[in-house]
């Protein structure tokens, strides 16, 4: 079961503090004042990818003429089917320059990059979070380029956590092991889920889960090579294929990363919510591993020992 602690906020250079309602999951936001840009934005060439949530890959036009209100309302201009969304949630609007994205009060906070914002001038590939959608503003001349890449990048990886999807693992997976074999050549492959995770999101609901997961891949990112294939293969279930990876070396890397994110406090709601994982890892000298199916099917098995095992542990497949 999660533990809770208390934990504080860190003061910006330059602060104006506002006091946050009793939402579960918006604390006490200390901003930093923003400047605003110099460089100009072509009104007409704006707009918003849908990169997580309903309607992955959407396209939304920004009309410079009018303010345009992001919420789950039927009348809203940017419409968000999702509870986690406010009726009436933040507002983009034209300036004359550029485009300002503007909270109305909403429940569980508007985001830009990871950052709660109540007003932020955007810039071109920002993030922004609206409860559990995930939206990429474009603008200019490269709009259409920058369009094309996001959808391609949606193609091959998860929104939420930036990791590869399932689909992408899959072929590298059957890749590497050809190579492997074929050169008798070491290569690793984990397979590691959050323990408990469903209580996570029954006790702090769906928008802490998304944070969880967050947090951890990008710990993740932090801790493993460039040539390493993290994906996100379900709901809280990852991947991780290590080329070269021998059966120590792997071993050492994933009780890195179990190390790691069991000392990691995420916060939630001005508290630190803490989570561990288990971690399977197989080879292709293990028992059965011939196929990629079969190599993945080893790890899975190791990981279902690490679970019964009594969780927060790294099993090997014999």
């Amino acid at each position: 079961m999660p533990t809770l602690m208390p934990t504080g906020e860190g003061a910006p250079l330059r602060v104006s503090l506002s006091t946050v309602s009793e939402a579960p999951l918006r604390p006490t936001v200390i901003e930093q004042l923003l400047a605003l840009p110099t460089s100009s934005t072509e009104p007409d060439d704006a707009c918003l990818i849908a990169i997580y949530g309903a309607g992955i890959g959407r396209r939304i036009a920004l009309d410079a003429r009018q303010k345009m209100v992001i919420g789950r309302e039927q009348d809203c201009a940017i419409l968000i089917e999702d509870d986690t969304a406010s009726r009436q949630h933040a507002q983009i609007a034209f300036d004359g320059r550029t485009y300002r994205l503007r909270d109305l009060g909403s429940t569980n906070g508007t985001f830009v990059n990871d950052v709660p914002r109540t007003e932020h001038f955007l810039s071109n590939g920002d993030q922004v979070r609206v409860g559990r959608s995930i939206f990429k503003f474009l603008y200019g001349s490269n709009v259409e380029t920058g369009y094309h890449e996001v959808i391609y990048k949606l193609m091959i990886h998860d929104g939420l956590t930036g990791a590869f999807n399932r689909r992408y693992f899959e072929q590298q997976l059957e890749s590497e092991l050809t190579r492997a074999v074929r050169y008798e050549r070491a290569l690793g492959l984990v397979l590691f889920d959050i323990d408990h995770f469903k209580k996570v999101n029954d006790s702090f609901g769906h928008l802490a889960g998304d944070e969880v997961l967050r947090q951890m891949s990008a710990i993740v990112h932090d801790v493993v090579r460039k040539e390493d294939v993290f994906a996100r293969v379900g709901g809280e279930e990852f991947a991780l294929l290590v080329p070269e990876g021998t059966v120590a070396g792997t071993a050492l890397l994933a009780e890195r990363l179990r190390e790691r994110i069991a000392a990691h406090e995420v916060l939630v709601s001005g508290h630190s919510l803490r989570v561990t994982c288990s971690f399977g890892i197989a080879h292709p000298n293990s028992t059965d591993a011939t196929t990629a199916h079969s190599m993945y099917d080893e790890a899975d098995r190791a990981l279902y020992a690490a679970k019964h095992g009594g969780r927060n542990r790294v099993v090997t497949a014999p």
